[in-house]
This record gives C-alpha cells, sequence and structure tokens, in this order.
C-alpha cells in the first residue's frame, strides 16, 4: 500500500476542514479525489506531501510514519500544485537545474535525468527559453517534469490541468498514464469529472471534510439511478401514442422526446423494442443515457446529512 491514511482531522478554529477520514492508495495505481470547492481536497494533499501537519490521525506512505519520518516521506514524493511552481525569469533548463540543487542531487546525474525529462516531455525546443515565452500548458509540462527530478515513488497532483486547453490537457493526461504505466503512484485531485473518469483506477468523493463515497468509476455509477432511453418521434400524434403506452416516462413536448426509464441491461432494452413493436408507432430516433460522473458526484455532494461512506 503506497497511502494508508485513518481518522484524518483538520480545523482551522471553528471550521472543520477533514473529519476524521480514511484513505487506501494501491501502489502504481492512480487515485483520484474529488468533490467541490471547499471540500477538503487541497488540505489533504498538503497534509499527505507534509507541507501541513494534521490535527489527528495516522499516514502512512510507502510505510514510513508521516509525523516521525517526514524526510523519508519527502524523498520518494513530487507534488504539482494547482499553479505552476515555475520561475518565469529563468529558463526551462535553469528552472529543472534548480530543482536538482534542492534535491541534493549529483549535478551530472541530475543534468542526465534533466536530459531525460526533457525528451520525455517533449519540451526539447523551448528549454533553452525564458519560461515567460511558455504556454500554459508548456509551463503545466514543465512543472510536472520539475516533479520528477528525484524519481519520485508517489506523485500528487492538485488540480493539473485547471486552465488548459483541450489539447494540453489531452497530453497532460497522456503524460500521466506514461508514469503510472512505469510503475509511479498518482494521487490526483481535479474539478473536472471527465478527467477522473478516464484516469483513475480508483475515485474517492469528499464533501464537507467527509468522504462520502469510494470505488473505481464504474462502481461508483452504479450507485447512482436516472438511466434511461430517449426515444425521438416526428410528430406529437405519435409521441402521445407511445407515452401512453409508457407510464413512467416524461415527455418533452416542445423537442419532440420521451424518455423512459432503462438501465441499458440487455434485458431493459429488449422488453423497450417489444413494447415499441407493440404500439407500431415510428421512432426517429433513440439515445441511451447511463450515469455519469456528473450524476455522481450531484447526487452525492452538497447533502448535510450524509455520514457514512459509499462503497
Amino acid at each position: 500500500m503506497m497511502i494508508d491514511v485513518k481518522g484524518l482531522r483538520k480545523s482551522y478554529k471553528n471550521n472543520v476542514v477533514l473529519d476524521g477520514i480514511n484513505l487506501h492508495v494501491a501502489e502504481g495505481s492512480i487515485f483520484s479525489l474529488l468533490g467541490p470547492n471547499g471540500a477538503g481536497k487541497t488540505t489533504t494533499v498538503q497534509i499527505l506531501s507534509t507541507l501541513i501537519r494534521a490535527d489527528s490521525g495516522e499516514v502512512r506512505i510507502a510505510g514510513h510514519d508521516l509525523n516521525r519520518e517526514p524526510e523519508a516521506v519527502r524523498a520518494i514524493i513530487g507534488l504539482t500544485g494547482q499553479f505552476a511552481a515555475v520561475d518565469q525569469v529563468l529558463t526551462g533548463e535553469e528552472n529543472m537545474m534548480l530543482m536538482v540543487t534542492l534535491r541534493h542531487l549529483n549535478p551530472s546525474d541530475g543534468r542526465r535525468r534533466v536530459t531525460e525529462l526533457v525528451e520525455r516531455f517533449d519540451l526539447a525546443d523551448a528549454v533553452k527559453k525564458p519560461v515567460s515565452t511558455y504556454s500554459g500548458g508548456m509551463r503545466r509540462k514543465l512543472d510536472l517534469a520539475m516533479g520528477l527530478i528525484g524519481n519520485p515513488r508517489l506523485v500528487f497532483l492538485d488540480e493539473p490541468t485547471t486552465g488548459l486547453d483541450p489539447r494540453s490537457r489531452q497530453t497532460m493526461w497522456q503524460l500521466i498514464m506514461e508514469l503510472a504505466a512505469s510503475g509511479v503512484t498518482i494521487f490526483l485531485t481535479t474539478q473536472y469529472l471527465e478527467e477522473a473518469d478516464r484516469l483513475a483506477n480508483r475515485i474517492a468523493v469528499l464533501d464537507k471534510g467527509r468522504l462520502v463515497a469510494e470505488g473505481s468509476p464504474a462502481d461508483l455509477k452504479r450507485l447512482i439511478s436516472g438511466g434511461h432511453v430517449e426515444l425521438q418521434f416526428a410528430d406529437l400524434a405519435a409521441l402521445e401514442k407511445v407515452a401512453q403506452s409508457f407510464g413512467d416516462a416524461v415527455r418533452d413536448d416542445n423537442a419532440l422526446a420521451l424518455r423512459v426509464p432503462n438501465d441499458g441491461s440487455i434485458k431493459d432494452m429488449r422488453n423497450l423494442l417489444d413494447q415499441l413493436d407493440a404500439v407500431s408507432v415510428p421512432v426517429t430516433g433513440m439515445t441511451l443515457h447511463t450515469p455519469d460522473l456528473d450524476d455522481v458526484f450531484f447526487a452525492l455532494t452538497g447533502k448535510s446529512d450524509q455520514k457514512e461512506v459509499i462503497q
């Protein structure tokens, strides 16, 4: 186990930020922590990366006690925060060599590591230029590369793609997947639910300082009802006739559409088609919608009475 957290608590005066959370992150996996603004995601990352101390709780990182062995923890982790921590006056190469110094690496070994990361992150054309000339995506790539100078076993990525354009976000996703494939454990916080869905092996949902659900993306989607098939019709008469056969359907007369509850299983789909055959009304379009992480997020967060983790 790369991360083992039990009963983690953190408050600022009367504001409870983390209320006894438990987390378990397997080595070599991509773990994503989701939650609305103010839920405690960044505080969790700051505690686990040794930037601040928790009020109570037990944390072990790769077997090291976080409170008793913070230096051992720092030696095996990398951190990319919400904002690129790069010096815009320096060149990309100078920023990376600064990290070599801060990591106390042998200069020749550090330069070899920089060369390797420049190639891996496709920074060769920009590495000699001041960071002030970089695009947002290039700065984020440089920031992530700097966090990997020390060959960390665990990398914390706190909203790493915020503000990036779709192409830059895709590039960052590919880099993250390659890191995980090489054995690096990724702890990811994000506001983009599609990002967590695409990348994470396991997801935890944090709300008001408490974990309200945890599981694989597929596990979380199964928690939420609301799957349906949307049927489209050519005219209101056809919609009216079919609607009479589906008492639990929701109709939209303006869109000439009918939403019929359906979980997408073969059995449910077969029953739907049989009912449509029975009324002999042509359907101009049919779309299956199954719950996604957006549905999970809105169903599980913002509820003050949520007490237990759903797994």
